[in-house]
């Protein structure tokens, strides 16, 4: 079992740029830092398996974490799509996770790895603006990713559709919220707080 967070570089104008007119380029920026860290965290205390960090880019803030015995790798593929199918085929059986869910929990990785242990083919984790915010597979098709409009509202019950039709065991998780819009940052309490995220944030 190995858990796969994928993350974009924290470079301005590159990363989270729907949140760029309420916190500029640098400071979205910013926050694809602060965000990869809580997720490289929250994979760690989840004690599941190796945890791998898959980046648009190789970048420093990223492959900082290979102190912490977290591997990085450079993601593969066209799309998000692409990319992500590419990763669970080659990791077999594996969790893999985003950045943009704050709210994602050790709790719910192990909750994960249990169901992928216990015999499910999938395991995916709804996000209430109707994408996912995890997705982990012990089989992998490339029908579960081609064609799906990501960023739409039917990544979640198109990826439904297509495990159904694929005959998978599949088990949902609890829904949760991302953080990709502007009304999205309340969830924050670190950001409402004024703690800002990493100053580090450069090329």
């Amino acid at each position: 079992m190995k858990v796969l967070v994928f993350a974009r570089a924290p470079i301005p104008g590159k990363a989270k740029t729907r949140l760029e007119p309420r916190l500029g380029a640098w400071g979205a920026a910013r926050l694809q830092a602060r965000l990869t860290q809580q997720a490289v965290r929250t994979a760690l205390a989840a004690r599941c398996g190796a945890v791998e960090l898959h980046g648009t880019r190789r970048h420093a803030l990223l492959v900082q974490y290979q102190k912490s015995g977290v591997c990085f790798r450079l993601q593969h593929g066209k799309d998000l799509g692409e990319r992500m199918h590419h990763a669970l085929r080659q990791a077999r059986c594996a969790i893999l996770i985003g950045t943009d869910c704050p709210g994602l929990r050790a709790q719910d990785l192990r909750r994960a790895a249990r169901l992928l242990q216990g015999g499910a083919h999938a395991v995916i984790a709804p996000a209430r603006d109707g994408g996912y915010v995890l997705i982990g597979a012990r089989r992998v098709s490339a029908e579960l990713f081609a064609g799906i409009e990501w960023g739409g509202e039917r990544v979640y019950a198109d990826t439904v559709q297509r495990l159904r039709r694929l005959g998978y065991r599949w088990r949902a998780l609890r829904e949760m919220r991302d953080v990709d819009r502007p009304a999205d940052l309340a969830e924050l309490r670190w950001l409402r707080s004024g703690a800002g995220a990493p100053r580090s944030a450069r090329r």
